[in-house]
């Protein structure tokens, strides 16, 4: 289920490959993984992807992303930033940011 207000950002999620110590399957929309929005910052968004249903390991997708509490982090995205994608400690892919949708997060 889409949270209840607009998408923070656009940005091409891309996963990592199994091999290279990605997910061992696929995400599909509603996917929540953890986001390194500042070097000494992880929170928490849901993605939904815009062009597939499921996005494999190794694949790369465009997603809409809402992140939680966005205004403790504000100001720290630019176009073209690559956000690690994680679940846990543990990166699974990179977002790269191709729109800033919530004003409160440009640098």
């Amino acid at each position: 289920m889409r949270p209840p207000r607009q998408p923070d950002v656009e940005a091409l999620v891309t996963f990592l490959s199994t091999d290279a110590g990605g997910r061992h399957t696929g995400a599909r929309s509603g996917y929540r993984p953890c986001h390194l929005v500042r070097p000494d910052y992880l929170t928490s968004g849901h993605h939904e992807y815009k062009d597939k249903e499921i996005v494999m390991p190794g694949e790369s997708a465009m997603a809409e992303i809402w992140f939680i509490t966005p205004e403790v982090y504000p100001h720290c995205m630019t176009l073209g930033d690559d956000i690690r994608v994680q679940e846990g400690s543990r990166l699974v892919g990179h977002a790269k940011i191709q729109k800033i949708l919530n004003p409160l997060l440009a640098k």
